[in-house]
């Protein structure tokens, strides 16, 4: 048998350094998970006797995370681990979870969030960068937090800070207000939705989809809601309308990068935004994942699901998929939990954070706005 080329072998190494290097962070994550939802289980049925836990499982894991990574001083070796949980773990969660949904649904669930999706965002977008200059906030600042709150996130954020020629503290403190807001409303706002919106499960999702900042924190909104409440189609709702959010990405930060140039005129020089890379790719796999089980459910009607499975087995195999996209989101929301510095939130000054309140609030209003017009038009 031929020997490995050296080079091969360094490779093989290096990967394997990579894995080992990413299970500390991975088992603490999935171990933080595990106790959130026993500890809803120990406290919903246990002490306060309920059937069925009115305290969601992930909110406990996103909690224990918190209070694990801000009173204790994590080692380092957790680090990269609890990253790649927030970043690919999610990402695999969310592919999986296409598998709930036949192409038909997502495409009529994106369709329905279109109008509310691009209402909030132009509205938080105009709202953020008036309040910022009647503060006098740095328009970098400004820019930041407005695409975070109105688009997706610290991933907007990120996107936009070279563009703009952000310096890391206005990213670190963008990216702070959006943490804290977020956080908020992922706690906050599934209780809200149910009051709002209890019997119409997909203004439900739209609302949480169109109102919180994060990707992972509507993800973990939406589980919450859909375990306490036993709503999956919430959940559902919730994720495609995030998704369809992320994808104007790729049209508003590069239009945001352009106005912000044009309004420093002379000063500064433009920078090309690349609007292809900021598409979400992950999206991808969860249109394929939905279009599997389309094609499965279809082909079912033959008498076997792809020519291979019975009725009983293919539904088998996609709850078991189901069960590991939910596994896999629970495992990412606690690393959410630990991955949360309150610390480095310190000391930043108060200016930045009323804008970001105010364009947090102002989202969620026209989100709700929004959805009860939807409601009223026929929207379930």
């Amino acid at each position: 048998m031929p020997n490995r080329h050296p080079k091969e072998n360094t490779k093989i190494v290096r990967l394997g350094k990579g894995l080992l290097d990413l299970l500390p962070g991975l088992a603490l994550a999935a171990v933080v998970a595990w106790l959130g939802i026993r500890s809803s289980e120990w406290i919903g049925q246990d002490l306060m006797g309920f059937p069925k836990s009115p305290i969601s499982g992930i909110m406990m894991a996103i909690v224990i995370g918190l209070l694990l990574g801000n009173i204790f001083s994590l080692p380092q070796i957790f680090r990269p681990g609890i990253q790649f949980g927030l970043k690919h773990i999610l990402r695999l969660g969310i592919i999986l979870l296409g598998i709930r949904l036949s192409i038909g649904d997502v495409l009529k669930l994106g369709v329905l969030g279109i109008p509310v999706i691009l209402f909030c965002i132009t509205g938080g977008l105009l709202l953020t960068s008036w309040l910022g200059r009647r503060l006098n906030l740095s328009p970098r600042l400004c820019t930041l937090i407005a695409v975070g709150t109105s688009i997706c996130g610290a991933s907007a954020i990120v996107a936009t800070g070279p563009a703009i020629d952000a310096d890391e503290e206005e990213i670190t403190y963008a990216i702070a207000n959006i943490t804290v807001f977020g956080l908020l409303a992922m706690f906050l706002y599934p209780y809200l939705a149910h009051i709002l919106f209890g019997r119409l499960p997909t203004a439900a999702g739209l609302f949480l989809g169109t109102s919180i900042h994060e990707t992972a924190q509507v993800a973990g909104a939406g589980l919450i809601y859909s375990q306490i409440h036993d709503a999956p189609r919430v959940l559902d709702a919730a994720t495609v309308t995030k998704l369809v959010r992320n994808v104007f990405m790729a049209v508003v930060i590069p239009l945001m990068s352009f106005l912000y140039h044009r309004r420093l005129g002379a000063e500064s020089e433009g920078r090309q935004v690349n609007a292809f890379n900021l598409f979400p790719k992950f999206i991808l796999g969860f249109l394929l994942m939905a279009v599997i089980r389309s094609v499965g459910d279809a082909t079912l009607q033959g008498g076997l699901a792809f020519g291979l499975f019975d009725s009983l087995t293919w539904h088998e195999l996609a709850g078991t998929i189901e069960s590991w996209a939910v596994n896999f989101l629970a495992v990412a929301m606690a690393g959410v939990g630990l991955g949360t510095s309150l610390k480095r939130m310190r000391g930043l000054g108060l200016k930045p954070f009323y804008v970001g309140f105010a364009a947090a609030v102002a989202v969620g209003m026209l989100s709700l706005a929004g959805v009860r017009a939807m409601s009223w038009l026929g929207l379930h």
